[in-house]
């Protein structure tokens, strides 16, 4: 049965958040808020939070950069997975993915067309691993940003939680670069 094994020791998770946006500040960015505050009560450490234009050379500089830095295990992005035009973010960080997590888009619509339907369609939310890192673009309403951590990414996130979750799996992530 899927869940939480208390018999399992927690491992804290090193986060970094980039929220997408022309126009907002720290201070108006309710989802970066949103997803810092949830890693912080979930026990897990923020490694760095940054607000970015919406410019795929700018994003793909800062996503790059967390990915070389051997302290952060995880990003998550947020705005810019729409299809306006400047909704860029997937042609940005997707190029850098050395695997597609497919099951994170898909679940994420599952959870999200029970909330607003079939608008979930408008997303490009999607994940993967790059050089050890898991990478998690999310939209950018808090609304979405909910979905996708209540849902999803608390659980797999967790090392308690089985029957597996992406931390467990951490440490092999890089196996094929040590064995070449």
């Amino acid at each position: 049965m899927a869940g939480i094994d208390a018999e399992r020791p927690f491992v804290p998770v090193s986060i970094a958040i980039l929220t997408m946006s022309d126009s907002r500040t720290l201070a108006e960015d309710t989802s970066g808020s949103y997803l810092e505050r949830v890693i912080g009560e979930a026990g897990h450490a923020l490694a760095d939070r940054k607000i970015v234009k919406d410019d795929t050379i700018a994003i793909r500089n800062i996503v790059e950069g967390w990915i070389a830095d051997p302290a952060i295990d995880c990003v998550i992005t947020t705005g810019g997975t729409g299809f306006t035009g400047r909704d860029v973010t997937p042609e940005a960080v997707k190029p850098l993915f050395e695997k597609e997590i497919d099951g994170f888009a898909i679940l994420f619509h599952m959870l999200s067309y029970q909330k607003v339907g079939t608008s979930t369609i408008q997303s490009r939310a999607c994940g993967g691993v790059a050089r050890g890192t898991y990478i998690f673009c999310l939209p950018g309403s808090t609304g979405a940003c909910k979905d996708a951590w209540e849902g999803i990414l608390q659980f797999q996130l967790d090392a308690r939680h089985r029957p597996c979750n992406f931390v467990e799996i951490m440490p092999r992530l890089e196996e094929h670069r040590k064995t070449a």
